[in-house]
């Protein structure tokens, strides 16, 4: 993961967006996930086009980041659509992390490789930025995998609120806990770590440096 272009304020509405594990699930223009059918599908059409879609979603679950391994693509929130195509495969939308994620080449061949391996091709993968992703959308099972990683998740962003990027911080920030002892007194030794969605903190309790998942 890599952190986004700076801009004077970002304001958008923040919704938690999951996988969901079922047919013809998108992704509306605020973020959230909702359902929407072919139409004109029959009952046996809709039967027919859900279970490969059902498949899909179940693959994307095993997908893993290849920044953070502890997480699917789906913990992540970055799945946004899975639809039947005209040509009897599927199509993806995914919402990168951010527009210049080195990443997303990776994970748009990592999605195709392993759904045409499923025998779910052929494959097409769309990228939509719009909403931006944001670490509101990590699921809760995928802030216990950070956790348990080594990895401490990031807090969450209040729904509605501008959140302004500044190169210089101006305010104290909130106490990030350590992921290894929960203890809040930490300190942080460096504004990155492996990625620049992370940064890198010690923690003065048990001395142990972890890395921190940064909120945006």
């Amino acid at each position: 993961m890599s952190a986004p272009t700076l801009t004077p304020t970002l304001s958008r509405k923040r919704e938690r967006g999951q996988c969901h594990e079922r047919a013809g699930v998108s992704a509306g223009t605020d973020g959230s996930l909702s359902t929407s059918g072919r139409e004109g599908w029959g009952e046996g059409a809709d039967e027919q086009f859900r279970r490969p879609i059902d498949r899909a979603w179940s693959i994307l679950h095993t997908v893993l980041d290849p920044e953070v391994p502890a997480l699917s693509l789906c913990d992540l929130g970055i799945v946004r659509a899975v639809h039947a195509n005209n040509d009897g495969g599927i199509d993806v939308v995914l919402t990168p992390t951010y527009s210049g994620c080195p990443a997303t080449e990776q994970i748009e061949h990592d999605v195709v490789a392993a759904l045409n391996e499923a025998g779910l091709g052929p494959v097409h993968v769309s990228l939509q930025r719009a909403p931006a992703w944001t670490t509101d959308w990590i699921s809760d099972e995928g802030r216990r995998k950070l956790r348990e990683y080594g990895i401490a998740p990031p807090g969450p962003v209040q729904p509605g609120a501008a959140v302004p990027m500044r190169l210089v911080r101006r305010t104290p920030a909130p106490a990030v806990e350590c992921p290894r002892c929960a203890s809040p007194d930490t300190e942080r030794l460096s504004a990155f770590g492996a990625t620049a969605c992370k940064a890198l903190y010690r923690c003065l309790a048990c001395r142990e440096p972890f890395e921190h998942f940064k909120p945006l």
